[in-house]
């Protein structure tokens, strides 16, 4: 078993525990009213989009997210938070280095012991979901499980329903599918891009995702009998109908949409082992950009 099939079917116990550990980090995660930025690179900037998007909707404050490199540093925030797994991500720690002594900023890490201890003003530690793989799971889905926590919005259904999906067989002959579409609303938005981007790492396919309104004004010209659509949260009505007008799989998500999510990490392993390649190894990947000065 692969490390990234271990971590990712671990994750029931580190939702639990992040869901846990929502009030003792309260103050750090963001206020009710303040206005807050949340920021990542790859996987953490997709989880940043998913839980700005959780807290604005819910009314708790204006929310922003951005990829850490293109953060409008004059732009004014009351606090900035930080998603970076590794501690270590170059674009994250010159970010932290900029806004220090000028907007309060918070780390959600899994490793304290590296620069992003110094780099930030408060430190929230995930340990318990650092992960070993290249390919992030547990880390992304667990740091969005405390700040969905912390906004009031996590439920143990999310639990029942990732154990569900751990447990139940994918669809029959998704593995073989072509190519792969991943549609959202809302913050499950950002989890369709991550979906996408699981799949690009671990298993090379060719995969995109959309706001699932946007999927009929263009990209639904590429669906056919051997691509697959698969919706996280409520499908727009009349979507599921179109899509299976033009033969191809329409997937619905059934479960929790960070559930979903965890039912797409298990596909990108599933599609991986069935081209002959290995999830730990991603091509032209490490587990953290770190870029050096020129």
């Amino acid at each position: 078993m692969s490390h990234v099939e271990k971590e990712l079917s671990s994750q029931p116990e580190c939702w639990e525990r992040a869901a846990g550990l929502s009030t003792e980090h309260g103050h750090a995660l963001g206020d009710r009213g303040e206005r807050l930025a949340v920021v990542g690179c790859g996987t953490s900037y997709f989880m940043a989009q998913a839980a700005a998007c959780l807290r604005e909707a819910a009314g708790l404050g204006e929310t922003d997210a951005f990829a850490a490199s293109e953060f409008p540093v004059g732009r004014s925030y009351d606090r900035v938070i930080a998603l970076t797994r590794s501690g270590t991500t170059t674009e994250v720690l010159d970010l932290l280095a900029q806004l220090r002594g000028g907007t309060r900023t918070t780390a959600i890490t899994a490793d304290p012991d590296t620069p992003v201890m110094d780099a930030a003003d408060d430190l929230v530690v995930l340990a318990f979901a650092d992960e070993k793989s290249v390919v992030q799971t547990r880390f992304a889905t667990t740091a969005l499980t405390l700040l969905r926590a912390h906004l009031g919005l996590h439920a143990e259904v999310a639990v029942a329903d990732v154990r569900t999906a751990l447990a139940e067989p994918l669809p029959e002959g998704l593995v073989e599918c072509a190519q792969f579409t991943f549609l959202g609303r809302g913050w499950s938005n950002g989890l369709a891009q991550e979906a996408a981007l699981k799949m690009r790492e671990a298993s090379l396919s060719w995969t995109e995702a959309y706001p699932a309104m946007e999927y009929r004004h263009g990209p639904i010209s590429i669906t056919a009998a051997n691509t697959a659509t698969w919706m996280f949260g409520n499908a727009p009505a009349g979507l599921a109908e179109q899509v299976e007008a033009t033969g191809a799989r329409w997937i619905e998500g059934r479960l929790d949409p960070l559930a979903e999510l965890v039912r797409a990490q298990r596909l990108a392993v599933a599609v991986a082992a069935a081209r002959g390649l290995d999830p730990d190894r991603p091509r032209h990947l490490t587990r953290s950009v770190v870029l050096t000065t020129p």
